[in-house]
């Protein structure tokens, strides 16, 4: 499964839920969001503007949360990498195919 995010589904929670904060696994902010929205229900305030603004910040908190993972992805690969290094090494060192840890 990956765990790249996508900015058309950002934008369909956006548009049918207000959601998107959520999806992007920031709860904080979308838990504010909901209470800033039901306030602006009541109060016809500048929540709505909020909302407005979000139309053109979606695409950068996706691009932003998937280098973030794309980072971590890399970060696990090196590791994995460094490690298969290490155990080549300790190979050629000792003779063995087998090496116990």
């Amino acid at each position: 499964m990956s765990k790249f995010k996508s900015t058309g589904t950002a934008y369909l929670l956006w548009f049918f839920f207000g959601c998107h904060y959520a999806y992007l696994g920031m709860w904080g902010i979308q838990i504010l969001y909901w209470f800033a929205i039901i306030a602006g229900f009541f109060t016809f305030g500048i929540t709505w503007l909020w909302c407005f603004i979000d139309l053109f910040l979606i695409p950068g908190k996706v691009s932003r949360y998937n280098a973030k993972i794309a980072a971590q992805i890399a970060d696990i690969e090196k590791k994995e990498k460094d490690e298969e290094f290490q155990r080549n090494l300790l190979i050629a060192k000792t003779g063995k195919n087998e090496v116990e840890y």
